[in-house]
């Protein structure tokens, strides 16, 4: 090869490496995006390599398909001027602590005695703590854990889509016995103020034998998922049977039935922790990351794509923050009137309230609690303005109504973080932000995207291969908060807003310092 060649592969290898290490895309990824658009002229894994480390030249079609992946001209490639470093966007520390001082007051005796009190006090019964030591875990972790991936793996040896039938033959190639029961939903009051249907779909009984609901066998996706969830209590915990049934409706999925009480119970955190695990396996064995990541790809993200393979919504939309290369993704489960059910917050978005109790001024405009009212079956995607005080975020998310097993309404949702994704791209993150909320102030609180602005979330949708950012751009965006009485708008939500007074202690601090 020519020194003049050999020079010229090295800056166009050397520009595609960065930009895909930039985007988090490992060589298989790329290969597959660039399959996606033109299947004849996509290259493999190892062509990909050469060109990145300047044994080959890209064809002129393959530089304009990478050129359309991340959104540059073919000419930028050719310039021999380095960018800056690549932008690490990795999420760190997106869901703030606070610092536990002074430190022995938080030892690990000392907590083990207070948390019960502080619980019974509070009216927190031990498994809604469960849940949220387990999200706090999850959102630390960003969601990936690469041990219970490996175990998922290793019995399902990354198959992909897997049948019923293909469950079935892994449970029973493990030594676990099938048996059904027949038994209808009821109504049952559960963790909130409304009787909800619901319905026990499935329970383990040691030492293996997996109960199933003569109801699942209407629907493949539910069937298969539970199936999952019990071959996994096998292989994780010996099938020892210390778990909780699968419900779907009153009472939350891996909690205890037998007990009513507030207190704490070591119980409730062992068969909440279980439960996670075993769903995380659960949907480690039907979408296995490799596989599944292009299967999203292919499908641009769309969060009904699952529907093809038998697929809940609800593990495909979880599944995403697992798989996905871009990390900062968030996640709703809400019921009615606003119970959120399950949450994960990879990308530190605010919480819209509480989940321990609801409260009476939701803000309407978080798509996941305005859906709750609709009938409406479709997907629909929103980019809002979110501002907590000086902190100003821009998320992009898709929602879809639809029922649980017992036949309850209920919203899902699945969002990214779209300020990591602006500034990978060396774009002013804050300035785009400032442009959508004035617009939004100018309408009201809701309005047409800025063309600059649109232009860019179009790009970044492209890049990050999520079409429903495309579909969110061409409509209004809105502004969105925490609770309503706190409302960022200039035009508040529930009238005049009021004056946010100083606590007078500390007025009359001020004023005897002054």
């Amino acid at each position: 090869m020519q020194h003049g060649l050999k020079r010229k592969a090295h800056f166009l290898g050397t520009k595609i490496k960065s930009l895909r290490k930039r985007n988090r895309l490992t060589l298989e990824d790329l290969s597959v995006r660039c399959v996606q658009i033109d299947a004849e002229a996509g290259p493999s894994v190892s062509y990909l390599s050469m060109i990145e480390n300047g044994k080959r030249v890209p064809s002129e079609r393959l530089l304009e398909i990478i050129a359309e992946i991340f959104q540059k001209e073919t000419s930028w490639f050719f310039d021999e001027s380095m960018e800056d470093e690549s932008i690490d966007t990795a999420p760190k520390a997106a869901v703030h602590g606070m610092p536990l001082e002074p430190g022995f007051l938080f030892s690990e005796s000392s907590m083990q005695l207070v948390i019960p009190e502080l619980l019974a006090q509070t009216g927190t019964t031990g498994r809604q703590f469960a849940h949220l030591l387990i999200r706090a875990h999850q959102e630390a972790n960003q969601n990936r854990f690469p041990d219970i991936e490996r175990a998922a793996e290793s019995v399902g040896g990354k198959q992909f889509p897997l049948h019923v039938e293909d469950v079935l033959d892994i449970a029973k190639r493990l030594g676990l016995t099938i048996k059904w029961f027949d038994k209808n939903s009821f109504k049952d009051r559960g963790d909130t103020d409304t009787p909800l249907n619901t319905l026990v779909r499935s329970f383990y009984d040691a030492p293996g034998t997996v109960y199933l609901n003569r109801s699942l066998e209407s629907t493949p996706a539910r069937l298969k998922y539970d199936l999952a969830n019990h071959i996994a209590h096998k292989v994780l915990h010996d099938g020892d049977g210390a778990r909780a049934p699968q419900v779907s409706g009153g009472r939350v999925t891996g909690r205890r039935h037998d007990t009513n009480s507030p207190n704490l119970d070591a119980k409730d955190v062992l068969f909440a922790w279980r439960d996670f695990e075993c769903s995380y396996f659960a949907a480690a064995l039907l979408a296995p990351k490799t596989p599944f990541r292009q299967f999203l790809a292919k499908h641009s993200y769309a969060i009904d794509t699952g529907d093809k393979l038998d697929l809940t919504k609800t593990l495909v939309m979880r599944r995403m923050s697992s798989v996905s290369p871009y990390p900062h993704w968030h996640y709703f489960d809400a019921y009615p009137p606003g119970h959120l059910r399950a949450v994960y917050r990879g990308n530190g978005i605010p919480l819209p309230w509480g989940n321990m109790r609801l409260v009476s001024d939701p803000c309407q405009h978080w798509a996941v609690f305005r859906m709750l009212n609709t009938r409406s079956t479709k997907p629909s995607s929103q980019i809002s303005v979110l501002r907590s005080g000086d902190d100003k975020r821009l998320y992009c998310c898709q929602s879809i109504r639809s029922k649980d097993a017992a036949g309850n309404p209920h919203v899902l949702c699945a969002g990214v973080d779209l300020a990591p994704a602006l500034a990978a791209q060396n774009i002013d993150a804050m300035k785009t932000i400032d442009m959508i909320e004035a617009s939004c102030n100018r309408g009201g609180g809701s309005a047409a995207i800025p063309t600059e602005a649109r232009e860019q979330l179009e790009s970044i949708g492209k890049i990050l291969n999520i079409g429903w950012i495309a579909e969110g751009a061409k409509k209004e965006a809105t502004i969105i908060c925490q609770r309503s009485s706190n409302c960022p708008r200039d035009k508040h939500c529930l009238g005049k807003q009021q004056p946010r007074l100083k606590p007078q202690i500390d007025e009359i601090r001020d004023a005897i310092v002054s």
